[in-house]
């Protein structure tokens, strides 16, 4: 039997990875009449290479994936790639303009969109190949991409259905524009940073006509907009100013008059002044406002930003150039009231970080009201449900609260809006090109130059991808999904979208459950940054680690939707504490294959001892615990409840406490038990090793496709608890052994005084395992025993456990050391106490503080350890 000292992940993942995908085992049969688990990923953008987060989400699904395949389930978990519309053209037109000094418009649309298409040709799939590198079991034979000739079908398909049913309009409306994409962004798409920009709040005085020296005082944080401004408001019950209402005031620097208006929807005469400034085409409640007084909506800047023939005088500048410029002039004419400091939250490309501009444009839109409403039923009456629950609340308060969704971009790479107009201007929207005009006839059509947001075709993704609007097999088979894991930046952009398209469209939920996993941060807590150098590649800690250790590692850390640290230094501690978890296996696999060749790997039923008992029994807990962990999306748990298994019930108590009886055939069997199951439950999140062990044992079926285990033995809590008990002594005279500097080789003499009778008992009763385990040469047990002159002491609540030195250290030496160690250990103490005390610190790093507080109550503790082993030392 070849089984190699160590085992090399860059040579067995290849390796094993191919076969897999060889063989077909990732492959889902539409005709199988096993039931479904079906999985959409969430489509990857095609520019896009593997980060963090993906190996994050990737690997949870997988374990979802790899668990119900050995539960007997036909799975299909699809993969795909997103065309990303805005993010992929803007990375092409880079391009071009870097290596050909060419704009999109110098080389025309459709030889643009040849450019592009070849770009994805070429890197497109990268990430794909990347999340093979991983170990994802994806279904690589049913890849999607949002714009294959089928999916496009389907969204062509769905916009006219919309269209048709009165959902989809056109129409003037305040949109988030950017002007540097130079297209329109949903509400979603232009976040608000965390931290909003210094800014300030200009205080304008606007002459009362025909009431000399009298102003009327607006605050704006966009000076350049007050040059389309056509009223100003107040409330229709301020005493202040409702005698105004009719009257006009002279827009300064235009001069224009323009009328005073009440309306008690925009002005809270609480706030401020009391007066704001009316500026319908450039901010959405203006907008609003104006529609109910009717209001002229005057464009002072164009596309980008830049300020147009409506501006006057400023015509010509940027929109912060003219900010500057206009504020000079008001100043000059004396028109500033005050300035005032204030942080603006102004949104932001989410492609390009532009600060947004609220801009009326003539947009696609979607009426989402009467569609979000089944949606929002579904998820109340618990037909989707989000884990945590907690998620469920941001899901509906954006959907009950939701505004109609601008679908076009001003892009060319895309889904091109499927509607055609004729020189008269009729609109018809079709599926397939049309020949005519629908309302006049006429032959000669021009098609809608915009392209449908990103998101709108994505919306399909979970029916789009199995061959909808076709009634396909796998369509009858594989739909509705059952869960979708993703990030909680996506919950409105996607999943609510999903939602309402599943129930629109195929009239059921596209998923059951939607798993709300945590987000990767930096050492620092912060979110992960290329640009800043804070990103992970998660490709360079397979190359050093392997695959299995990055999967074990994420796993272990996905406790809930509590955000993960995994910087540069954590990502490297934690996976390498994994990679050794993974050795830790192989070589307990090592040692057991020689010895289990041709065992059967059932439980044996006859001469097994108490000590198999008890590893079958906690084998039993451990598949309940990870089987239990799984049903509840609680990865973390379970990867815990594994490592806790393999690492000190099996590594470092049964085989050490077997090998005295190797030979034994009881032994064996429990032995050939225990690796069996659990190279089972561990191959979902460690796939490569088990894998390589499992083929190293001579198993011939792969191991992905054998059955997940059952408990393999009755579980027993009461011998759980008694061992637990036997191995605590143990610990104790071990660390009583390390902390005296006492070689392993130099048995000992040791008193173990018990609470009570009870735990005398089953203390004596353990006494061989104490003996063997822990090198003790004599060994007392008894209630209250005394303790002896000149000896080490470590407690538990059930006992205390003596070893005399006497004659076992250097005493003038050891007291030495352990002065030494307690000055360094209360030096760091009091530093951390430092640091702690410092309350503006602690509010302004409350992770960075509470790292420090559990480092100091170890350091208390450990001070608290070495003086009393100094007292006794000293006392000698």
């Amino acid at each position: 039997m070849d089984f190699s000292t160590r085992f090399e992940p860059k040579e067995a993942e290849p390796r094993l990875y191919e076969a897999w995908e060889k063989a077909g085992l990732f492959t889902a049969n539409a005709d199988s009449t096993r039931e479904p688990f079906t999985m959409v990923i969430p489509p990857p953008n095609v520019t896009g290479s593997l980060h963090m987060g993906h190996a994050l989400n990737s690997t949870l699904q997988d374990i979802l994936a790899r668990v119900k395949r050995m539960e007997g389930y036909e799975v299909l978990w699809l993969p795909g790639t997103d065309h990303a519309g805005i993010a992929t053209q803007a990375m092409v037109e880079k391009n071009l303009k870097k290596t050909e000094n060419k704009t999109r418009w110098d080389l025309g649309r459709e030889e643009f969109l040849k450019r592009v298409w070849g770009w994805k040709e070429q890197y497109g799939n990268t990430i794909l190949y990347q999340l093979r590198r991983l170990g994802c079991s994806c279904d690589w034979s049913r890849t999607r991409f949002t714009m294959d000739e089928g999916y496009s079908r389907a969204v062509r398909h769905v916009f006219v259905s919309l269209f048709k049913k009165g959902f989809i309009y056109r129409g003037l409306a305040i949109v988030n524009w950017c002007p540097k994409c130079q297209t329109a962004l949903s509400d979603l798409e232009a976040p608000v940073p965390k931290d909003p920009p210094p800014g300030h709040l200009w205080h304008i005085k606007y002459p009362v006509k025909g009431d000399p020296g009298r102003f009327l005082t607006v605050a704006t944080t966009r000076p350049e907009t007050m040059l389309g401004d056509t009223a100003v408001a107040v409330h229709p019950d301020d005493p202040r100013t409702k005698a105004l209402i009719g009257k006009t005031v002279m827009l300064p620097l235009m001069s224009r008059e323009i009328p005073i208006i009440g309306d008690p929807i925009l002005v809270d005469p609480k706030f401020g002044s009391g007066v704001v400034k009316v500026t319908p085409a450039h901010d959405a409640n203006d907008f609003d406002c104006g529609k109910r007084h009717k209001l002229p909506a005057i464009v002072v800047m164009d596309e980008k930003a830049v300020m147009n023939d409506a501006a006057g005088p400023y015509k010509g500048l940027g929109r912060y150039d003219a900010r500057k410029k206009i504020v000079a002039d008001l100043e000059a004419l004396g028109l500033i009231e005050k300035i005032e400091d204030h942080a603006t939250p102004v949104g932001q490309c989410y492609r390009c970080a532009t600060p947004i501009e609220p801009y009326l444009s003539e947009q696609w839109f979607v009426s989402m009201k009467d569609l979000a409403a089944p949606a929002v039923v579904a998820v109340k009456r618990g037909d989707v449900k989000f884990h945590p629950d907690r998620w469920s609340k941001v899901y509906l308060d954006w959907m009950e609260n939701i505004r109609d969704w601008c679908i076009s971009r001003q892009i060319w790479w895309g889904h091109r809006i499927p509607v055609w107009y004729c020189a008269d201007g009729h609109a018809t929207a079709a599926a397939e090109t049309p020949s005519s005009c629908g309302k006049c006839g006429a032959l000669e059509l021009r098609q809608d130059d915009d392209v449908l947001d990103t998101w709108f075709s994505s919306a399909l993704w979970p029916f789009a991808t199995l061959g909808w609007p076709d009634e396909t097999p796998d369509l009858e088979k594989f739909y509705p999904t059952q869960v979708l894991v993703t990030a909680r930046d996506i919950i409105n952009l996607w999943v609510a979208r999903m939602i309402v398209s599943g129930l629109e469209f195929r009239g059921e939920r596209p998923f059951a459950d939607v798993i709300i996993h945590a987000s990767i941060m930096d050492d620092k807590g912060m979110r992960q940054s290329k640009s800043l150098g804070t990103g992970i590649d998660p490709l360079e800690l397979i190359d050093l680690y392997g695959a299995d250790a990055l999967r074990f590692a994420l796993a272990w850390l996905a406790t809930g939707t509590q955000d993960i640290r995994f910087g540069k230094n954590l990502s490297k501690q934690r996976t390498e504490m994994s990679r050794n978890f993974v050795t830790k296996l192989w070589n307990a696999s090592r040692y057991a294959a020689p010895k289990i060749e041709g065992v059967p790997t059932k439980a044996p039923t006859d001469g097994a001892t108490e000590e198999d008992r008890w590893i079958l029994s906690r084998l039993s807990t451990t598949v309940d615990r990870v089987t239990d962990a799984i049903d509840r999306t609680e990865f973390g748990d379970a990867a815990q409840a594994l490592y806790g298994f393999v690492w000190d019930d099996f590594c470092d108590w049964y085989i050490e406490l077997s090998k005295r009886r190797a030979d034994e055939p009881a032994a064996k069997q429990t032995l050939a038990c225990v690796l069996d199951t659990t190279l089972r439950i561990m191959q979902p999140f460690t796939p490569f090793v088990t894998e390589e062990i499992w083929q190293k044992l001579g198993r011939k079926q792969p191991l992905m496709t054998v059955s997940w285990p059952s408990p393999p033995a009755p579980r027993d809590e009461a011998l759980e608890g008694r061992m637990a008990l036997v191995f605590e002594a143990v610990r104790c005279v071990r660390d009583i052994r390390t902390r005296n500097n006492i070689p392993p080789k130099t048995a000992l003499t040791v008193m173990i005084s018990a609470m009570d009778e009870s735990t005398t008992t089953l203390l004596r009763a353990g006494a061989p395992i104490v003996r063997d385990q822990a090198n003790v040469q004599e060994l007392s047990i008894g209630v209250a025993l005394p303790k002896p002159k000149f000896s080490a002491t470590a407690a538990t609540n059930a006992f205390t456990v003596y070893v005399p030195l006497e004659g076992m250290i250097d005493t003038k030496a050891e007291v030495e050391r352990t002065r030494k160690e307690l000055e360094i250990a209360r030096g760091q103490a009091a530093q951390a106490e430092k640091q702690l005390s410092n309350e503006e610190f602690r509010k302004r790093k409350p992770e960075m503080a509470a790292e420090i507080q559990a480092k100091l109550d170890a350091l208390r503790a450990k001070t608290a350890e070495l003086e009393a082993h100094l007292k006794d030392v000293e006392a000698k």
